[in-house]
């Protein structure tokens, strides 16, 4: 077993703020903590240990069935005094696993079963359990948290949205009251500090990784540069920070991350900016010129755009024109740099932040589209006057600018719990910077019962309206048959562009995007009936179960197509995954198109006119090629995004180290 000592010392429950003192490694370091990763990953064999400690925990679940209740209660109430003499070790983590499964058995009428007692020993002794998509983690975390908490060690359970930080909780809420747990959740509707203190305080705190980061954050903001031991004592025996306010965590102690590669690989690549609001100093009168003298530049000649990666120059010709333009205008317009860095600004928001793709316009208010989950990021924005400038486009209330008072990455974050651990249905395509950033090695599971998820065709059309025309007449042939289909895009614009072609054929169907967020587990509900049509974003495409009504599985199960690729092959994987669950039947397939975002994005377009050409022309074209190319592409251009900005990250580190801390 792995040693808790670092977690359980004497002390933490008051006057600490318990967290890993990351240090950098150099590239020495690096490399060679690379090669054990690797080493590791090649030559480990846990079957052994696993196989040894599901055997016992079934001997020791065994002898709980007939303890009644008052019985099992005392001894639940005797694991806690045993942990508090003797620390964790293997044989109190069996005792405890079978406490968890017994309790579960108890209160839900589910008891875990032998590939989730592994995934929560994995989890336990701090790796990452990939678990095939349906295989129950929601259940499974429960064993290493229960485990954890009953040890007296706060836990987060960090997962990738609000929605099933809030469901989980919940539905998990009976296992933990009967085991004397609390349990809490954290979401973007829990905004008074008070509630979030408490839900912090209990013993499992479920929340999302930005929620509990910028709280994070905003700890480091109020205890100030006074964090030695003595000052947090004393700090924490008053409930008070360094400037008045109360601590909102009680450290970072223990972490287990649901859809890890989602929240450790995906959301990782945008640092997280703790700021607050100050008078804006521009007029909005400004914005509305810039954004006039940007739509007078000519795109090639005046500024080279990269819309894909959010990029714009200006050019020579550029800036001379632009000179000429603000000749007579008041400040800001006679700085150089700042009318060039207004002007980009609105080249960007005109030409690289899209309505209904980035962003959505709602009750007057320009609300950001999370790209990884398809959800709004309520109360989030742009920085540098970016957000602005796209309110202005819009025609929305311009609001205060945002001055920053703090910044981490997510490396740096998660890799500050003094333990994490984590569990996924995709994971070993990113495998190796898992181990390299967090240290977390990924060990892949069998599924308790074999697959029936068949795979269908993959094609490519020559137009988007083509593409959308043949998903619809698949759609209407399997509502024919009487079988569920989920249909999967990139955006909440192409999802109402779908919906409005399947209303035209007289298609009944459910659209899930960021606008129906409130309505998400009543339409998840229905999707799982019989000839039930639903359209969604990726919001549908992690955590979310589908249930078969009676009778469905005859039919052949959940269908599920895929009509658009996404930016990595991970996110496929688990959409086609809310298909085939837990041994039931089911099948996916992917129709695409040749002017599909992904290769707008990152096909070269020269290439891909060319081949649009052929198409039109009735001449073959190699379609799947180019997706997985541009896949490809899109991939590594991700990895390099994430691997510099841990590079910058650690590099402020350690310039700021010598004049004081950077959160």
């Amino acid at each position: 077993m792995c040693s808790y000592s670092e977690v359980l010392r004497p002390g933490i429950a008051l006057g600490q703020y318990p967290e890993r003192d990351h240090v950098c490694r150099n590239a020495f370091e690096a490399t060679l903590h690379g090669a054990l990763g690797a080493l590791r990953r090649s030559s480990l064999n846990h079957t052994r240990r696993a196989d040894r400690f599901v055997t016992d925990v079934n001997a020791a679940s065994a002898a709980l069935l007939p303890l009644k209740d008052g019985r099992f209660r005392q001894r639940v109430d005797e694991m806690r005094r045993q942990l508090a003499r003797t620390g964790l070790d293997e044989q109190g983590a069996v005792a405890c696993f079978a406490l968890v499964r017994e309790a579960a058995w108890r209160t839900l009428g589910q008891r875990h079963y032998d590939t989730q007692i592994r995934g929560g020993w994995l989890m336990l002794n701090g790796m990452l359990a990939e678990m095939e998509t349906g295989e129950g983690k929601t259940l499974t975390a429960t064993l290493p948290a229960c485990t954890a908490a009953l040890a007296g060690i706060p836990v987060h359970v960090i997962t990738a949205n609000d929605y099933l930080a809030g469901r989980d909780a919940e539905f998990m809420a009976p296992v933990y009251k009967l085991l004397g747990l609390r349990v809490g959740a954290v979401s973007e509707r829990v905004r008074e500090p008070d509630a979030r203190r408490q839900a912090y305080a209990c013993d499992i705190t479920y929340c999302t990784p930005k929620q509990v980061a910028f709280d994070y954050l905003r700890d480091r903001v109020a205890m100030g540069s006074r964090r030695g031991r003595l000052d947090l004592q004393l700090r924490q025996l008053s409930g008070q920070g360094g400037d008045g306010a109360p601590l909102l965590l009680r450290g970072l102690c223990f972490a287990i991350v649901d859809e890890a590669d989602s929240v450790l690989i995906d959301e990782a690549g945008t640092p997280l900016v703790l700021s607050r609001e100050v008078d804006n100093p521009l007029a909005e009168q400004t914005y509305r010129q810039a954004l006039d003298i940007a739509a007078q530049l000519e795109q090639g000649l005046d500024y080279r755009l990269q819309a894909s990666y959010h990029d714009v120059e200006l050019t020579a010709r550029g800036r001379a024109s632009l000179h000429e333009q603000v000749a007579g205008l008041p400040a800001p317009w006679q700085r150089q740099r700042d009318a060039e860095t207004l002007v980009s600004q609105a080249l960007q928001a005109s030409h690289c932040y899209l309505k209904d793709r980035d962003y959505l316009v709602r009750d007057d208010k320009v609300q950001i589209i999370d790209g990884n989950t398809g959800r709004v990021m309520a109360d989030h924005s742009w920085e540098l006057g970016l957000h602005q400038m796209v309110e202005a486009k819009e025609g929305c209330k311009i609001t205060g600018e945002r001055q920053t008072l703090a910044r981490i990455s997510y490396q740096r974050f998660f890799r500050r719990y003094l333990h994490l651990s984590g569990m996924t249905g995709t994971a070993r395509e990113v495998a190796g910077e898992l181990w390299s950033v967090y240290g977390l090695e990924v060990v892949r599971l069998p599924t308790f019962r074999p697959l029936r998820r068949r795979a269908g065709g993959e094609r490519v059309y020559p137009s988007a309206v083509a593409k959308w025309q043949a998903v619809a007449a698949r759609a209407a042939e399997l509502q024919r048959s009487g079988r569920p289909l989920l249909i999967g895009t990139s955006s909440v614009e192409d999802s109402e562009q779908l919906s409005d072609v399947l209303t035209g054929v007289g298609i009944d169907h459910c659209v899930l995007n960021a606008r129906q967020d409130s309505l998400e587990a009543e339409i998840v509900a229905r999707a799982g009936q019989a000839g039930a049509v639903t359209v969604a974003t990726n919001m549908a495409g992690r955590g979310t179960d589908i249930k078969l009504q009676q009778g469905v599985a005859e039919c052949g199960g959940l269908h599920v197509i895929a009509a658009d690729r996404n930016e990595a092959r991970r996110v496929d994987r688990q959409l086609f995954g809310r298909c085939g669950r837990q041994g039931d039947p089911g099948s996916f397939e992917a129709m695409l198109s040749l002017q599909d975002a992904i290769l707008k994005k990152h096909f070269p377009q020269t290439l891909t006119s060319l081949i649009s050409v052929l198409a039109r022309l009735g001449l073959p074209v190699p379609g799947m090629l180019m997706m997985q190319i541009a896949q490809r592409l899109a991939e590594r251009h991700h990895v390099r995004l994430r691997r510099n900005l841990l590079r910058v990250d650690e590099k402020l580190k350690e310039t700021m180290a010598f004049s004081g801390p950077i959160e």
